[in-house]
């Protein structure tokens, strides 16, 4: 450890009034202090174990709570969130967010809810994950109803502008051929064409090969935008005929979701953030469920991080190329669309024939749409 992270440390723990001795914080050691002291300045004055009356901390001008527990669980190593949780919820009375049915009932569904719910899950009682349940389903539905819009247009037929629909769908519209063939109706005075007749491309039906699409989802704890929308994304996949789709998530071992896949909510309450990361032994599972290679898709949503030895993770991967499979590397994306990852390990899969990027949820579609096109 170096002097400057000994001194940060000791800065943490000695909080605010020892910047003398150890010296000011930068960057993520600012939102740390910050953490801890949104918890342990309630030692202090009469904010001392004092209860929320369920009224703040959880509405939809201030999500204190849910925030809070957001920023520990990206910030902290496991040992210190479980320190922390303890202190809040048997120190210090800061458990509406598990406890008190009532308090979720009014709270505001929202993403920083969801993921604050996703990550406090284990610590609730049965009406309380009831309730939670609830919410994150309002959450979900509300941006299934977003990406669906986006997937399913992205998996739309191609124009074939050899044949004419009676389908009368703006975007379908020809409007070359619509105005040469009314040019009869021209109206020199007015300087117009009247449309008699408007004409429309149709699109075309294309009978595929149903495609596998084998996602991988890394579920350690930075990863949780990633396992949001992996999870819907796989739920809408899930709906298309042209597709059979696989959902597995891993850590240190691999889950398969495959049987939850169609709701979303059922997959993201199985998942238990954390742990360890082996993508080797998550790559050998979904070579395991490939049948015809030329018409598979795995796709591994991760931020390249490998917990366990590199050389599995780069034998399997170079197998899956060589049998034919297309490979897609997905970096880890936060909530504001940045991607987090490893790119040393990334480059290395891009020299294997990897395809490896940034992908939103609607370029993922439209890249998968591609593929099963091609």
């Amino acid at each position: 450890m170096t002097d400057s992270n000994r001194q940060a440390r000791w800065r943490l723990v000695m909080g605010q009034g020892s910047e003398e001795l150890c010296g000011g914080l930068s960057g993520d050691d600012q939102q740390r202090e910050a953490c801890l002291e949104f918890l342990y300045n309630r030692e202090f004055g009469e904010s001392r174990n004092v209860r929320t009356d369920g009224k703040s901390g959880l509405g939809a001008s201030a999500l204190t709570v849910p925030e809070w527990i957001n920023q520990i669980h990206e910030l902290f190593p496991k040992r210190t969130i479980e320190r922390l949780e303890k202190d809040a919820l048997e120190r210090y009375q800061l458990d509406d967010l598990v406890t008190n049915p009532d308090v979720l009932s009014r709270a505001q569904p929202n993403q920083t809810l969801l993921k604050a719910v996703l990550r406090t899950k284990h610590l609730m009682n049965q009406d309380v994950l009831k309730m939670a349940q609830h919410l994150v389903r309002q959450v979900v539905e509300e941006l299934m109803k977003r990406l669906a819009e986006e997937v399913r247009s992205a998996f739309q037929g191609a124009i074939d502008r050899r044949q004419r629909s009676m389908l009368r769908i703006a975007k379908n519209f020809d409007i070359q051929t619509t105005l040469r063939r009314n040019l009869k109706n021209y109206d020199p005075e007015h300087r117009r064409v009247l449309i008699e007749t408007p004409y429309f491309y149709s699109r075309m039906c294309r009978k595929v090969d149903r495609w596998q699409l084998i996602v991988l989802v890394d579920e350690s704890g930075s990863m949780l935008d990633s396992v949001v929308h992996s999870a819907i994304m796989a739920a809408i996949f899930f709906s298309m005929p042209m597709l059979k789709v696989h959902l597995c998530i891993f850590d240190t071992s691999v889950v398969d979701l495959t049987a939850d896949c169609v709701d979303p909510v059922e997959t993201l309450l199985k998942v238990q953030l954390g742990g360890g990361t082996d993508i080797g032994q998550a790559l050998a599972y979904a070579a395991s469920l490939v049948e015809n290679p030329r018409r598979t898709i795995v796709t591994l949503i991760t931020d390249f991080c490998e917990g366990a030895p590199l050389a599995q993770l780069y034998s399997v991967a170079r197998k899956l190329v060589e049998s034919g499979v297309t490979t897609l590397g997905l970096a880890a994306l936060d909530e504001n669309a940045t991607p987090t990852y490893d790119h040393q390990v990334a480059a290395r899969l891009v020299q294997m024939g990897w395809h490896v990027g940034a992908m939103t949820p609607g370029e993922l579609a439209n890249w998968v749409a591609e593929k099963v096109r091609s």
